[in-house]
């Protein structure tokens, strides 16, 4: 069951691996480009990425919990790949956005609709960590 389940999300942490190179490279190249490149910033951002690992592993573990509570009593196909898919996929979206906002940083011209979808990501992502910290 564990080889299927990580069968299935193998592709999307691949991406998501990538995703973090890609992010991670680009941010350095923006830090270099505006003079904000150190050490610290490299530093952190590794650590950020793999913080990102462990949220990806919260996610597995939520649907292993949840696979074998529906197991336990007797619901069928009780196959869980929901909540490690899900924030795979949200931090997938979460780096494009990084990215993009890297590469502008940079000078890379962007087109309008991808301007747009950044924004308006990066909006909600605010919106999010605002109310994140408003409630702790």
């Amino acid at each position: 069951a564990a080889a299927i389940y990580l069968e299935k999300l193998a592709l999307p942490i691949i991406v998501l691996l990538f995703a973090m190179c890609a992010d991670y490279v680009t941010g350095m190249v923006g830090a270099y480009v505006t003079g904000r490149l150190s050490s610290r910033v490299g530093i952190v951002g590794i650590v950020k990425k793999l913080c990102y690992m462990f949220a990806v592993v919260c996610g597995i573990i939520i649907d292993y919990v949840l696979a074998s509570v529906s197991s336990d009593i007797g619901m069928p196909g009780a196959k869980i790949c929901f909540f490690g898919t899900l924030v795979t996929v949200w931090l997938i979206l979460n780096e494009v956005v990084s990215i993009l906002e890297n590469l502008s940083e940079v000078g890379v011209p962007l087109p309008s609709f991808l301007k747009k979808i950044t924004e308006k990501l990066k909006k909600e992502e605010r919106s999010q960590l605002s109310h994140y910290k408003t409630k702790k």
